[in-house]
């Protein structure tokens, strides 16, 4: 799947009611923004360095994508990252997510993908 059909999933979660989500929703919608994240940072380093394409460590990966494009971009979508793994994660002792706060977060990350195209890259230095 490309980035833009799992934001599209996020998007039908935040907006439609769906029948057996309930209470669930929230962390559903985090995992498909996160995922949609990820699916744009692996065609990313598939382009720029496939050999961190290749290294299964997402942590490893967001370390080293300051050297290959905007630290700015990088540090945001590192960020994003974060907060969506966490919010993806059920804990009973903190609330989810609301639906303002995904909205947020899904709208940071349809930023920052067109930021991670491969045609984008640059070589470290």
């Amino acid at each position: 799947m490309n980035p833009d059909a799992y934001l599209a999933a996020a998007d039908r979660l935040l907006t439609d009611v769906i029948s057996g989500a309930r209470g669930t929703w929230p962390r559903a919608c985090a995992w498909l923004i996160r995922l949609a994240l990820e699916t744009a940072l692996t065609t990313f380093w598939e382009s720029a360095c496939p050999a961190v394409a290749a290294c299964r460590s997402r942590r490893a990966q967001f370390l080293l994508l300051p050297r290959y494009c905007n630290p700015e971009i990088s540090h945001r979508a590192a960020l994003a990252w974060v907060t969506l793994s966490q919010a993806g994660h059920h804990h009973a002792y903190e609330l989810g997510l609301t639906a303002a706060e995904l909205r947020r977060l899904r709208d940071e990350v349809q930023a920052i993908i067109p930021s991670l195209r491969p045609a984008r890259a640059r070589q470290p230095g």
